[in-house]
């Protein structure tokens, strides 16, 4: 029995040991856990860290004194490990993580996509940022470069005001690009991520076009206006946009469709084929969408399709504001300012709002000047 509780009292002592190793405490040192993630196109970035604050855990303040000090120029022997010459991780505790679900270009030069330790080299003037495969170590004790992925030079920035806590930030976010920038104290530690903006959305499109979000009309049709808008794949645009009218069980023709490809079409230098297709389009058209490709011929100076647009429109749907504005930019854009000025008074009386109401007071006397208002 004695041997019994002996036994007990040990397993309960291992049990309380174990228990209380498992319980969840703040980040040691007081170094907040922190992240950051940021969305450029479809790519997404993110970083983890560990975000020490200017003052010590003991409450020093430790300003002036943290780079060249707490974090030395160079690389350093930290005294544990097997590496002599190590970087600093850039944070504290475990290593920072730095996440991109597709390739980029930092600073000019190719990340595959993955997940990476971030170290860096500290120097006065210049610095180094470490793209490290091995993301798993603590810190940087077992640093080795021939398991760097990618190293950037940079340049440091000082900053009028005090950054308390250690951050990252996605700065002056484009497009296609973004600044990310290691703020501490007085110093910041920017560096450039370049998506491929076109050729990742266009093999998403590729993907997903295959999976049930093909199943619409809709679908083939965005991505079609996709490479119109930026120029691209005007090929495969083309031939999206005809699936989107013709697919069986998927293919529908209605405004948006043909008007989709009748675009690309003439993108392409292909303007009659383009004007055949709108012709048939047209009719289909709802009065938002006809009255709005009308204005978009008058900004291609196609003054008489615009018109013949706007009577189109204005035949199905008399009387509207809408109708009565786009009559009044249709005889406008042929030089018949007196019925243009006609049906600019019929659509003051019904415009729907200030900045409509506001836009028609200009209009009148430039009507009445014999000046175009379009």
């Amino acid at each position: 029995m004695k041997h019994f509780l002996a036994a007990a009292a040990v397993a309960l002592v291992a049990f309380g040991a174990s228990a209380q190793s498992q319980l969840t405490l703040p980040p040691s040192g007081g170094n907040e856990r922190a992240s950051v993630t940021q969305q450029i196109g479809l790519v997404h970035i993110s970083i983890d860290y560990s975000s020490p604050h200017v003052r010590s855990p003991q409450g020093v303040d430790r300003r002036g004194k943290i780079w060249g000090t707490l974090v030395p120029w160079g690389l350093n022997n930290l005294g544990f490990g097997t590496c002599k010459e190590c970087p600093w991780r850039v944070g504290a505790n475990v290593n920072t993580i730095f996440t991109t679900s597709h390739d980029i270009q930092v600073n000019g030069s190719t990340l595959p996509a993955g997940s990476y330790a971030l170290f860096a080299i500290p120097q006065q003037d210049e610095w180094t940022w470490i793209f490290s495969k091995n993301n798993t170590s603590w810190g940087s004790f077992f640093y080795d470069p021939k398991e760097d992925a990618l190293r950037v030079k940079v340049k440091p920035v000082p900053l009028d005001n005090s950054v308390e806590w250690l951050r990252y930030e996605f700065k002056d976010q484009k497009e296609s690009s973004a600044t990310i920038a290691l703020e501490w104290e007085k110093l910041s530690i920017p560096f450039k991520v370049e998506t491929d903006l076109i050729q990742t959305q266009l093999a998403s499109f590729r993907r997903e076009l295959r999976s049930d979000k093909g199943f619409t009309w809709n679908a083939w049709d965005q991505a079609a206006q996709f490479c119109i808008q930026h120029n691209t794949s005007l090929d495969e645009a083309l031939a999206w946009s005809d699936y989107a009218i013709t697919a069986p069980f998927v293919g529908q023709k209605n405004f948006q469709t043909l008007s989709t490809k009748a675009q690309v079409l003439s993108v392409q230098g292909k303007k009659d084929e383009a004007d055949v297709l709108m012709k048939e389009a047209l009719p289909l058209g709802q009065m938002a969408e006809v009255h709005q490709y009308a204005r978009q011929l008058l900004m291609q100076k196609r003054g008489k399709d615009a018109f013949d647009a706007f009577k189109l429109n204005y035949d199905k749907h008399p009387g509207e504001f809408t109708t009565n504005m786009g009559m009044a930019r249709g005889y406008s854009a042929v030089g018949d300012y007196k019925k243009a000025l006609a049906f600019l008074q019929k659509a003051q009386a019904q415009a729907p709002d200030k900045a409509n109401k506001d836009n028609i007071e200009k209009y009148i006397p430039m009507l009445q000047q014999g000046k175009d208002i379009n």
